[in-house]
């Protein structure tokens, strides 16, 4: 395998293939605000006791977050080639190769899964604006009934077509143009959402829920789900911010590109926050109900709100929208790779990839209810393959690239662009507490340590 400058690579920093300084932020923003904020982040903070745990992952944003993802964007413009190969064009050595394969086949296995809660969503979308969504209301049993069918695969296959779609048209074609328009659009919604949520009769009780700390609520636990929240929401160790950075323009400051993308990610959590919590408060609904909170806990309030069935139906929309942008992410990592090692098109690449998702996400889909065999020691496939992904590719992936940008990685200083003491501040973060803080992470999300 060549990994010196290939007329492919030169090709990717061409026309259609390059991101704008705008369009970078957007796109990057877009592949961290995704389900993470809208449908993971709520009810791991209604878990973990509201206002403290969001200032706890405030602090893990910063102190592990934003470190990584400034390493993964630099990696990938000094690189210049795949997740996979981006490391040994940025001057590592060629055993590093598999570090970067790992950051393909993470994006690969998670999209398969991810298209699913997609297809949730518009599914959720549709029936909440036609109102059949309401028409009965035990809100657990229509979910259980609607994930154990077929319809979820049929929706799978539509949110495969769409992110297909996208990715298909190019880097700014596609992937900028949509994020250029959904990224706003998204905040319109948010902002929406949010103004409804915190007028409900009540619903101060929720936003002090999620302002007000209680520092007593937290735990050893709390501090480790945050640190993994943080990781998981900035999509760190998964090659997407590795493949974006190798469609940024040289003169791009990295340093102010990371703060823009980690604010952003902070502000849609943010404001995801003020739409749950008053909303659940204000109808007496506990915020710690899991992973259900969305599909099962929420219908049953907009359920109960004046004109409901619009704002259950924009809520659901919006979470179609932060899936797909995020979909979009993970599809153009193996996108991107293929058309690099096997010299595809685009298009190709992006209907053999898009395809492949589709079957292997299959018996994920059919393991929540129609085909409950599919199971791997009493645990259905697809959160055999969340768990597997989320909690020991992601954080090993990430614990890589502080290792490979902390230590082996002889130009970091100019690849970064950072002034020598911004410099220095990174480095020390990457070389002695990212790992420490990831590895702790990794240990606790695979079940070696408890507290």
């Amino acid at each position: 395998m060549n990994f010196g400058k290939s007329h492919l690579e030169e090709n990717n920093l061409g026309k259609g293939e390059r991101f704008s300084r705008a369009g970078f932020i957007l796109a990057a923003i877009g592949s961290s605000v995704g389900l993470g904020n809208m449908w993971k982040f709520p009810y791991i903070t209604g878990e973990n006791g509201g206002a403290a745990f969001f200032l706890l992952f405030i602090v893990c944003l910063l102190l592990i977050g934003l470190p990584v993802l400034l390493a993964e964007l630099a990696i990938g413009r000094s690189g210049r080639g795949s997740a996979a190969t981006a490391f040994i064009k940025a001057g590592g050595h060629k055993g590093w190769l598999a570090a970067g394969l790992l950051q393909v086949l993470t994006p690969f296995i998670i999209l398969s899964f991810y298209v699913i809660i997609a297809g949730w969503t518009l599914q959720y979308a549709i029936t909440s604006f036609s109102g059949s969504l309401y028409s009965n209301a035990d809100f657990g049993g229509q979910f259980d009934s609607f994930i154990g069918g077929y319809m979820p695969i049929v929706w799978q296959f539509v949110s495969v077509l769409i992110t297909g779609w996208i990715v298909a048209k190019g880097v700014s074609n596609g992937i900028e143009k949509f994020n250029k328009v959904l990224i706003p659009a998204m905040l319109v919604l948010l902002i929406i959402l949010m103004i409804r949520a915190i007028t409900l009769p009540g619903a101060g009780a929720g936003v002090s829920f999620f302002l007000n700390p209680d520092f007593s609520q937290l735990t050893t636990e709390s501090a480790l789900v945050a640190l993994g929240h943080a990781f998981f929401s900035l999509s760190l160790g998964m090659g997407i911010l590795v493949t974006y950075g190798s469609y940024v323009d040289k003169n791009q400051s990295l340093g102010a590109a990371t703060v823009a993308v980690g604010a952003g990610d902070l502000i849609y959590a943010f404001i995801a926050g003020l739409i749950i919590f008053p909303t659940t408060f204000s109808f007496g609904i506990a915020p710690d109900q899991g992973p259900k909170l969305i599909f099962v806990a929420l219908p049953a309030a907009f359920s109960a709100m004046p004109l409901g069935f619009l704002f259950g139906g924009l809520f659901f929309i919006l979470l179609a929208i932060a899936a797909l942008t995020s979909a979009v992410s993970l599809l153009e990592v193996p996108v991107k790779y293929f058309m690099e090692r096997l010299s595809w098109s685009r298009s190709r690449a992006v209907w053999v990839i898009s395809l492949a998702v589709f079957i292997v996400g299959l018996p994920s889909a059919l393991s929540m209810g129609l085909v409950p065999e599919f199971n791997i020691n009493g645990t259905n496939l697809f959160d055999w393959m969340d768990f597997m992904a989320s909690n020991i590719m992601l954080p090993v992936g990430g614990l890589l690239v502080t290792i490979f940008a902390g230590y082996f990685w002889k130009t970091a200083a100019e690849a970064s662009g950072l002034k020598s003491g911004w410099f220095k501040v990174w480095l020390f973060m990457l070389r002695y507490v990212a790992p420490i803080l990831v590895l702790l992470v990794l240990l606790h999300t695979s079940g070696i340590i408890h507290f």
